[in-house]
């Protein structure tokens, strides 16, 4: 069997499946991108296909039509100019986190030994990021799971992020005291979403992406950014910065917040994808 007619059987298990959930998505592009992995390399529009290619890919496009998302089931995900490995039960992380990451390397870059700490990292795109960018920059990664940390730490060796340190931690618990009062830059994508609304998230979110990461359980969605806000102060150098990706609909909301709590320069700024914003606020 040739590629095209794979991938026009694909397209149309996934377009179906995608109407049964309310979403119209990247069919096509997603099909191409589960055969090409089945197979191992990029295959030509008129390529013929190997059967235990088929067979993979197969079930590889049932696992998609099932809402799963394809981050994992191909394995990894591509993050500004790196890829991330990623496994099922992951926080998969999103293009307008580049956005986040790319704000923290501005203000990291041109000092002399910068300190950056990101909160509930995940797989470590942000991380990563920075220790990338600024490679003499120390680079700490803080997170409440496991599973989420082994995997940043994979990604960072593969990444030559070895500046960057990963700790189970609930937000700032357990960061060394000595660097209280010494960050440059704290950078949070908190789970904002209120706890009211997570059955309302497409089912690729809520179905396969752990609840912690969606959600902290408050009625408005806040409950994280509000430790953070009163945290964050003791751990700043004065001047230093608090950067919090975010819903465009809270910037007022947490603007109080940070205000209330002494911050100053705060502003809503956003990349090319304005689906979320970076919160800049400065102790």
């Amino acid at each position: 069997m040739y590629a095209e007619d794979l991938i026009k059987e694909a397209k149309q298990v996934l377009v179906s499946a995608n109407e049964n959930f309310g979403l119209r998505g990247y069919e096509e592009d997603d099909a191409w991108e589960m055969l090409d992995h089945a197979n191992g390399e990029e295959l030509n529009y008129g390529g013929e296909v190997r059967a235990e290619v088929r067979r993979r890919f197969e079930r590889m496009v049932r696992r998609r039509a099932t809402g799963e998302p394809l981050a994992y089931i191909v394995g990894w995900i591509d993050f500004r100019d790196f890829r991330l490995g990623i496994k099922p039960g992951m926080f998969v992380p999103r293009l307008t986190s580049e956005f986040l990451a790319s704000q923290a390397i501005r203000r990291l870059h041109g000092r002399r030994s910068p300190v950056h700490v990101d909160l509930a990292t995940g797989i470590g795109p942000i991380v990563i990021s920075t220790a990338r960018a600024v490679p003499h920059a120390r680079v700490w990664g803080l997170d409440i799971s496991a599973k989420a940390l082994s995997q940043a730490r994979a990604n960072a060796a593969a990444l030559d992020g070895g500046n960057a340190t990963f700790l189970k931690s609930d937000l700032f618990s357990k960061l060394p005291r000595s660097l209280q009062g010494g960050v440059d830059v704290v950078t949070i994508h908190p789970p904002y979403v209120p706890r009211q609304v997570v059955a309302d998230l497409p089912v690729e979110v809520k179905k396969f992406e752990p609840r912690h990461t969606l959600s902290d359980g408050s009625v408005d969605g806040l409950g994280l950014v509000r430790r953070v806000v009163d945290e964050g102060l003791k751990w700043l150098r004065p001047g230093g910065w608090l950067l919090i990706e975010i819903t465009p609909d809270e910037f007022r909301n947490i603007r109080r917040l940070l205000s209330a709590a002494g911050y100053v320069g705060i502003r809503s700024t956003h990349g090319e994808l304005r689906h979320t914003r970076v919160i800049l606020a400065r102790a």
